[in-house]
């Protein structure tokens, strides 16, 4: 599998920030085997992309990624591991528009109305918008071959992002799993 270029990963995930609730997609290599993957280290944030966390949304990132691979029977190197896992992020702001109009009316067969005698219809209309503004998270988890150097799975998830910290807190590991049921390797049943 070509390695992918960051700006078309952006445009991707861009492209399912504009949809609400989580949104995950996954690519692998079709001729790869992943029962050989037994170890894996993290390459770290790119492009700087951690900056954008709190220490303890990394710390909370880290542990959830870790616990899926445990739960697949991989275990974490600092370095050197089978597969080597880039992890990139992405905020953006969503802006969502939504609106009400209600009609309260009436007709009648043979009244007159200002084009002559026929159908009329009296009534009001009512209506309004609204506007809301959502910050958007966008991870993206690319898995290289340690070895050659090859990307073998390329995993993105996009959701809101919660306001309070302890929420932030629960919700990360859900979004780590819900990205994780996508990759290859499925977790051991105990």
């Amino acid at each position: 599998m070509k390695r992918i270029v960051v700006l078309g990963i952006v445009a991707i995930g861009m492209l399912f920030a504009g949809c609400s609730g989580i949104k995950v997609t996954a690519d692998q290599g079709k001729t790869t085997d992943y029962s050989k993957y037994k170890t894996y280290s993290f390459l770290g944030w790119q492009s700087d992309s951690e900056k954008l966390l709190s220490p303890d949304e990394k710390e909370w990132m880290y542990a959830a990624f870790k616990k899926e691979f445990t739960k697949r029977d991989m275990s974490f190197v600092k370095g050197g591991g089978d597969m080597a896992v880039s992890l990139y992020l992405v905020l953006s702001d969503e802006m969502s528009v939504s609106g009400y109009s209600s009609y309260y009316g009436s007709s009648a067969y043979g009244s007159y109305s200002t084009y002559g005698y026929g159908y009329g219809y009296a009534g009001t209309s009512t209506g309004s918008f609204a506007k809301k503004k959502t910050e958007k998270g966008t991870v993206i988890m690319n898995v290289f071959d340690e070895k050659s150097g090859e990307q073998i799975w390329q995993g993105i998830i996009t959701s809101a992002i919660k306001k309070d910290p302890a929420k932030r807190e629960d919700s990360i590991p859900k979004k780590v799993n819900a990205l994780m049921n996508k990759f290859p390797v499925k977790a051991a049943k105990k």
